[in-house]
């Protein structure tokens, strides 16, 4: 039997953060755990491990408790490459300096 899969620490960190805010988004919208289970097609006890932040459960779990408190939409937002801070700045420093028309083949350099 394989062993679970363990996140380092900072994603079980990410992961528990998540869990306490969706816990206190359904508090404050003073919904009990059955109706969030029931409008996201999941256990109650699911639920528990969503709030939980427990690692072993699924993205698409995830994305029907993020559906019933209204905060799906953030969920496609969260890797969007245009926020990507890094990957654009990786991008910006490997642009060409300048730019030069393409050669077309055959053709003589001294032209």
């Amino acid at each position: 039997m394989r062993a679970p899969y363990r996140p380092a620490p900072a994603a079980r960190r990410a992961l528990r953060k998540l869990g306490e805010d969706i816990r206190e988004a359904r508090l404050r919208r003073n919904l009990p755990m059955e109706v969030v289970a029931e409008r996201a097609s999941t256990s109650r006890s699911t639920l528990a491990r969503v709030e939980k932040g427990d690692p072993g459960v699924g993205l698409g779990v995830l994305a029907g408790v993020l559906q019933a408190l209204g905060l799906l939409g953030r969920l496609a937002d969260l890797a969007d490459s245009a926020l990507d801070a890094e990957g654009l700045e990786i991008n910006r420093q490997t642009l060409r300096q300048r730019a030069s028309t393409p050669r077309r083949p055959g053709r003589a350099e001294d032209d």
